[in-house]
């Protein structure tokens, strides 16, 4: 008995003398954490969707005490989240809200499809084995990458074979752009105003983009030459457009044959 009630005293009185070493051990090594760090994680999204450019909030939140980071680059959040880190961290921010477009139109009904596709139902997939699923070879797979990759349930597949952009939702993330092996989805300013191509064929041959979609961008040239701004030029296949010199008065829309061009508060419309 004796033997026993030794034995549980040394545990105790060893078990009391590692916990003091180390509560001491935690005071002497104890890496201090600026409370700003956390509070900034607090008014975040709390997505962790990368948007940032950081691994997630915890990230990012540690990197903006850092000075590694702005205060306005939580995209998730947008400008409410960022003024609220901005008062954190003492500073004023000019905040901007993020959305994605996508430039095709080419749905099953416009688009004419190659073939039967057999393999993994994934635009990467198809992309790496075939080169996608319809003759025109730069449009929308449609199988989702986006849909699957963006954290906000900010995309959905639309019946016709592309996906659709829910703007009360899309927080500009970028994570579709990354996952769409098209290259098919640019991040823009939500509030920016002025014509934008909805398509993405930069081939040079007419006959072919005809044939292969009855909305792809046949490069006739018409939209640069209507334009009275001289804002748009046909660069590399596209019309590309100088916002800074657009009054969206819609000439090069109405200009254009295929209806590739829309105005980007319209498509956007929010």
């Amino acid at each position: 008995m004796k033997t026993i009630l030794l034995t549980v005293a040394v545990s105790l009185g060893v078990a009391f003398i590692l916990g003091l070493l180390l509560g001491l051990f935690k005071k002497i090594f104890a890496v201090k954490v600026d409370p700003k760090i956390q509070a900034i994680q607090d008014v975040l999204s709390g997505g962790n969707c990368g948007g940032c450019g950081f691994a997630g909030c915890a990230a990012f939140a540690a990197a903006v005490v850092k000075g590694e980071a702005e205060p306005n680059g939580c995209v998730a959040g947008g400008p409410s989240v960022a003024e609220k880190v901005a008062q954190i961290m003492g500073v004023s921010v000019s905040a901007k809200r993020l959305v994605t477009i996508l430039a095709c139109k080419g749905t099953n009904s416009c688009a004419s499809p190659r073939g039967t596709y057999n393999g993994i139902k994934t635009c990467a997939a198809a992309a790496m084995s075939v080169n996608g699923t319809k003759d025109c070879s730069f449009g929308c797979i449609g199988f989702g990458d986006c849909v699957e990759a963006c954290g906000f349930d900010g995309i959905f597949m639309g019946k016709d074979g592309i996906p659709v952009v829910d703007y009360s939702k899309c927080v500009g993330c970028g994570k579709c752009a990354k996952a769409c092996p098209k290259h098919l989805f640019s991040i823009i300013n939500a509030e920016t105003k002025g014509s934008v191509a909805l398509c993405s064929n930069r081939s040079d041959n007419k006959p072919s983009i005809k044939k292969n979609c009855s909305v792809g961008c046949i490069k006739c040239g018409i939209c640069e030459k209507k334009c009275p701004e001289k804002c748009l030029t046909v660069t590399n296949g596209i019309p590309v457009v100088d916002y800074s010199k657009c009054t969206s008065c819609g000439i090069c829309i109405s200009s254009c044959p295929d209806k590739v061009l829309d105005l980007i508060q319209n498509v956007v419309n929010i």
